[in-house]
């Protein structure tokens, strides 16, 4: 049994590097976006306003906010009117393309509202991402948000028409 999980894990190792370079990231850098992607994360979740702007460049960008202050301002925002402090962000299907130097990323965001019982689903969304390797290490530069929307209801056959078969 130890074998078998000591090959998955290298073979899972192996498949990480080989993603990677065929995107033009090397592993590290695949491995540091990807803190950066759970950094963003946590720092929102948790309120720290100072480390979620932090994961920009100085004049990043997060939909409509541009440059550090409206970013920190956000978060605050988020935290004290928007009921932040009960939300958490999950993402998943991260999907990465660039090179050492600059990337784009995408992932998906479900948005989990822990006040409720059981916690709901708030909403779903995705994530298209711009991102540059600083002397600080890999930050986004902008980030937009696209929201997910419901398919539209099944229309009502007409007065008089027959029911679908």
């Amino acid at each position: 049994m130890k074998k078998i999980l000591i090959s998955a894990l290298a073979a899972g190792i192996m498949f990480a590097g080989t993603c990677a370079a065929a995107s033009g990231l090397s592993a590290q850098d695949y491995f540091e976006i990807q803190q950066l992607y759970a950094r963003y994360n946590n720092a929102i979740d948790s309120g720290d306003a100072e480390g979620w702007a932090a994961t920009f460049t100085p004049d990043g960008v997060f939909n409509t906010f541009v440059g550090h202050d409206a970013l920190v301002g956000f978060v605050k925002t988020w935290r004290e009117k928007l009921g932040g402090a009960t939300r958490k962000h999950w993402n998943n299907n991260l999907q990465l393309t660039g090179n050492s130097k600059e990337a784009s990323g995408s992932v998906y965001l479900m948005l989990v509202d822990f006040s409720t019982k059981p916690p709901s689903i708030l909403a779903t969304a995705s994530y298209a991402d711009t991102l540059i390797k600083t002397k600080d290490g890999w930050r986004f530069t902008k980030r937009t948000t696209k929201g997910d929307s419901a398919p539209a209801a099944p229309s009502a056959p007409a007065a008089g028409a027959p029911p679908p078969k």
